[in-house]
């Protein structure tokens, strides 16, 4: 889980500069020095006859003798140390001085220093690293301190043994997300730590950074908390007025709690604190944010989110928001008040938690103006999304022979437009595996006999339908529908003919309601009676069917010299047979007046079933034979690559099919084939883009009052077939990657769209929605973030322009009564341009064609300023005309350091 660092000087926290005294140093292979000003010097140079250490007796001063017990007083050194260098290792009696030389090296323990020079001074007992010029007078190998993971780069280091302090000058070091940089640093002890003159920052760049924070002196104590001076935020090296006298921030290596910062500005409901809040990190499994946004005149929001995960369990999130709206002010005629909540959760349990069982939720709900009215709301998907669903399901599966299956769900689906909603809480649904009574023990299953195979099928569920209004309220359960159905499917399949593959099925349902609704008709009022009768009742259906089908292969071959060599044709026809009995024994009859003439009186036919859960069952006899054929078309060809030595594949007609059904059972004058539907793609450009057609074809003519009638429509003036309605549409995707040559980087920045937080689409064809940190929805990570990014003082100049471009396109044409009308032509493009390594724009928008207007458009900018990131986000016109800017540190640490300011859509409650 990722931690919300509350304010601008929390960075503070990483400044550890970890200094451990050089209590023990290794010196050679396992061999002691000891030094005394009364032995002459000892010079071991690389070469040298002499050996690489030299044992030199000392009277006080211990650095380590494993010969000799340690003595109390002057002891410094507890453990053996190991050093080398690459020029030479003197040892000056006059001074009394270790001296090493050019890429020195000592090591002790975990500890380890680098360094051009290493000096220890025995009379002081202290020790110094420093650097060294190298042969153009250039100041280079500094000091690097190492001890585990921390590592120190300063320009000289200073220690003494006694007191077990260190004086670090011009210190660098990273510190999590931060690069930080201490004039002088002074070790006290073990515990605390005094830094002068510090500033840090998240800019790879430490010497020139494009921003740093300047303090000007810390207390550091490890594990336990910081306390800071005067910051002060400097951009580009000059200073500015952001800042805070003080500072005590507690340290831990968990997750930490604090505040957020909230965003300000002014909007339609005047002044506004945005996004303000706090976070609680309660445990290593789950969090808590809690940020809130007020606005002066009176309207208010409240948004609380958790993460939550246990590793190979589960993990999941809740997001609950609230919002009280007030337009204008209270007193003044425009004034109006409305209420928006959104409750969405989303928990996903690991596959390997539980092989058995699952449980899952994906859910979305609450008012269904909450994606337009939102104050605080940018995904532009959502706001044109006009339906929102979940679904809470748990499933069980029991082993053995059959196995059987079990799952309880609740699920609800909400249409935004006509503030419906359809709820089922819950649905139970069992089922066994097939059961093949008739199969060997051993061996496949052959033949009619031994594939017949049956299960049985169990569905109770209960229904809800209700309104915005009405939710959640006691008038929503009053007309809930409740039921179960069972089913027990019989089937099997055989070859006939060996080419010819048949199916048999029948099925049986029993279905059980508890309550019916009785109609009568009341002559003095002129209306229909409704009444309801609770208790247990039920029906009993069944239903035959049988198919046949085959496969037909067709090939031509032109000549391996020719370009296009050969051309096969794959046809797949199939007829079946259904019947559906008439269960008019469950219908009753009821006389009322013909409004037509008041002197007649019409029987009426009725169910008692109809409004129940699954409805009622046919009365009507229906006995039908369905006619299909679908086609595949290929090609091959002669290939552009001349080392190739198989020709090249090509799809020229996709899973074109025809179909339709003659009625065996309709009345006389009553028309017995229904329209003939087509549907198939068209391959265009390979693997980027197939045109999807579809259509419905009708042989029969209409007549005065648009109804189908016995009578084919070319003998009725028409043409041979009556086109009643089509569509065509396809997707397209094309971008700078598929013109560049195979071997060439991949790894160009490109925005991926393929994923997507907060609902909407999964492609940008509505314009992408803006999060409330200035990031895209789909922008997980900086898109600028590549490896071989040009660094900031290389040409600015972009000789290769990545871009990408997304296209959609439907057209639907309707004549089912005479419209002869294309009743919606558009087309929606989105796309983004790279103009230079560090600047991307973007557009989404799309065209009406049967209205001649554009659609939602949304403009995009961004500009990647290497440690912030600064965006411009722009809908120029419709009703959600709006802009929104924002520039702030891209480093996640660091999130809290942002301006934003945007011009919400003109919202009228």
């Amino acid at each position: 889980m990722q931690t919300n660092i509350p304010n601008i000087l929390f960075c503070c926290i990483f400044i550890l500069l970890p200094f451990v005294c050089l209590n023990a140093q290794e010196i050679g292979n396992n061999t002691e020095i000891n030094l005394d000003a009364k032995e002459r010097d000892t010079i071991v140079t690389v070469g040298d006859s002499l050996p690489l250490a030299q044992t030199i007796k000392a009277t006080d001063s211990i650095l380590g003798d494993s010969l000799q017990p340690p003595q109390k007083g002057n002891q410094l050194i507890t453990d053996a140390v190991k050093y080398e260098a690459k020029d030479y290792m003197r040892i000056s009696q006059k001074e009394n001085r270790m001296f090493l030389y050019n890429e020195a090296q000592i090591i002790y323990g975990d500890m380890q220093i680098n360094a051009g020079l290493i000096i220890i001074d025995n009379d002081k007992n202290e020790v110094y690293a420093y650097g060294i010029p190298d042969s153009t007078g250039a100041y280079s190998q500094k000091p690097v301190f190492v001890q585990g993971n921390q590592t120190v780069e300063p320009d000289s280091i200073r220690f003494n043994f006694d007191t077990e302090r260190a004086l670090v000058y011009n210190s660098r070091t990273q510190q999590a997300s931060f690069n930080v940089k201490g004039e002088v640093t002074k070790r006290e002890n073990d515990s605390v730590y005094f830094m002068q003159n510090v500033r840090f920052t998240t800019d790879e760049d430490l010497e020139n950074p494009d921003y740093f924070f300047y303090a000007r002196r810390i207390k550091f104590v490890p594990d336990k908390k910081i306390v800071a001076g005067l910051v002060n935020m400097y951009l580009a090296d000059v200073p500015t007025p952001l800042g805070l006298p003080f500072g005590y921030f507690p340290l831990t290596e968990e997750e930490t709690s604090g505040f957020i910062i909230p965003s300000f500005g002014d909007s339609q409901r005047g002044y506004f604190l945005q996004n303000g809040g706090y976070y609680f990190a309660i445990s290593d499994y789950v969090d808590l944010l809690t940020l809130g946004d007020y606005y002066t005149n009176g309207s208010y929001a409240v948004r609380l989110e958790s993460n939550y995960a246990k590793r190979y369990r589960y993990r999941g999130n809740v997001r609950i928001r609230y919002e009280n709206q007030y337009q204008s002010e209270r007193g003044f005629p425009d004034y109006s008040e409305r209420t928006e909540y959104n409750i969405q959760w989303s928990h996903n349990q690991d596959a390997k938690a539980n092989p058995n069982s699952r449980f899952n939720a994906s859910v979305n709900l609450g008012s269904s103006t909450y994606y337009q009215n939102s104050v605080n709301q940018m995904n532009t998907g959502n706001f044109l999304t006009n339906s929102l669903s979940s679904s809470v399901s748990y499933s069980k599966t029991f082993p053995g022979d059959p196995q059987v299956n079990l799952s309880i769900a609740a699920r609800h689906s909400q249409n935004t437009r006509t503030q419906t909603i359809n709820m089922s809480l819950p649905t139970l649904q069992a089922s066994m595996t097939r059961i093949y009574p008739f199969a060997p023990k051993t061996g496949s299953k052959k033949g009619l006999i031994e594939n017949i195979n049956f299960q049985y099928n169990l569905r109770g569920e209960n229904q809800i339908r209700t309104t915005d209004s009405l939710f959640f309220k006691p008038e929503m359960f009053k007309d809930a529908n409740y039921g179960a159905q069972h089913s027990i499917p019989v089937s099997t399949n055989f070859k006939l003919f060996n080419y010819l593959s048949v199916s048999a099925n029948a099925n049986y349902e029993e279905n059980w309601v508890f309550k019916t609704f009785e109609q009568s008709y009341d002559e003095f009022n002129d209306e229909v009676v409704i009444d309801t009768i609770n208790g247990f009742d039920s029906y009993r259906t069944y239903n035959f069917g049988a198919s046949m089908g085959t496969t037909l292969y067709g090939l031509k071959n032109f000549g391996k010299d020719k370009k296009i060599q050969a051309i096969r044709h794959v046809m797949r026809p199939s007829i079946s047979y259904n019947v559906n009995p008439a269960f008019d024994q469950y219908y009753d009859t009821y006389e009322r007046i013909n409004p037509a003439n008041p002197l007649e009186t019409n029987m009426v036919d009725y169910s008692r079933f109809s409004g129940t859960l699954y409805g009622a069952p046919g009365n009507r006899f229906s006995s039908s034979l369905g006619l299909s054929i679908s086609n595949t078309l290929e090609a091959k060809v002669r290939s552009k690559d001349s080392t190739a030595t198989e020709p090249e594949k090509i799809s020229l007609l996709n899973n074109f099919s025809i179909s339709t059904a003659y009625n065996l059972s309709a009345e006389k004058g009553q028309p017995r084939l229904s329209p003939i539907a087509l549907r198939g793609s068209i391959p265009i450009v390979r693997d980027k883009l197939d045109i999807n057609v579809a259509g419905n074809m009708d042989i029969y003519a209409l007549d005065n009052n648009n109804q189908r009638t016995n009578k084919l429509n070319i003998n009725n003036g028409g043409s041979l077939f009556r086109f009643t309605n089509a569509n065509a549409s396809f997707g397209y995707s094309i971008s700078s990657k598929d013109f560049e040559d195979e071997g060439e980087d991949e790894n160009k920045d490109n925005i991926d769209n393929d994923t997507y937080r907060g609902g909407g689409r999964r492609d940008d064809l509505f314009g992408k929605g803006t999060d409330l940190d200035g990031k895209f929805y789909d922008e997980e990570e900086d898109p600028f973030a590549d490896e071989d990014r040009p660094e900031r003082n290389d040409n600015w100049y972009n000789y290769k322009i990545p871009w990408d471009l997304r296209m959609s396109y439907t057209m639907t044409y309707n004549n089912s009564a005479r419209q002869n009308e294309i009743t919606s032509h558009s087309i929606m493009f989105s796309g983004d341009v790279e103009l230079s390594p560090k600047w991307m724009v973007g557009a989404s928008s799309g065209y009406d064609l049967k209205d001649l207007g554009f659609t939602y458009t949304q403009l995009r900018f961004q500009r990647d300023l290497n440690t912030w990131r600064l965006s411009f986000n722009w809908v120029p016109f419709s009703e959600r005309r709006s802009w929104y800017f924002f520039i702030g540190i891209k480093s996640a640490i660091l999130s809290d350091i942002k301006y934003d300011k945007r011009n919400e859509p003109d919202r009228r409650l």
